[in-house]
């Protein structure tokens, strides 16, 4: 099982890949600034998709981290 400090480390990572430097540290402040639900953010994000498109983004997904060796 992955540790509470391996999770924050590697999410800290991925987001700077993608986010870059400056951009971790105001998404950082922003989540400890506000009231955030990730579940109910993560339930709504895909409300409008079929079960066939949730699906299909998953699978491509799964299979660019594969590539990448993610």
């Amino acid at each position: 099982m992955i540790t509470d400090t391996e999770i924050r480390v590697k999410g800290l990572h991925i987001l700077a890949q993608h986010l870059g430097d400056i951009e971790v540290e105001r998404f950082v402040a922003l989540i400890q600034r506000e009231p955030f639900d990730y579940t109910n953010w993560r339930q709504d994000l895909d409300a409008e998709l079929s079960l066939k498109e949730i699906s299909g983004k998953a699978m491509a997904l799964r299979n660019k981290n594969t590539e990448q060796g993610v």
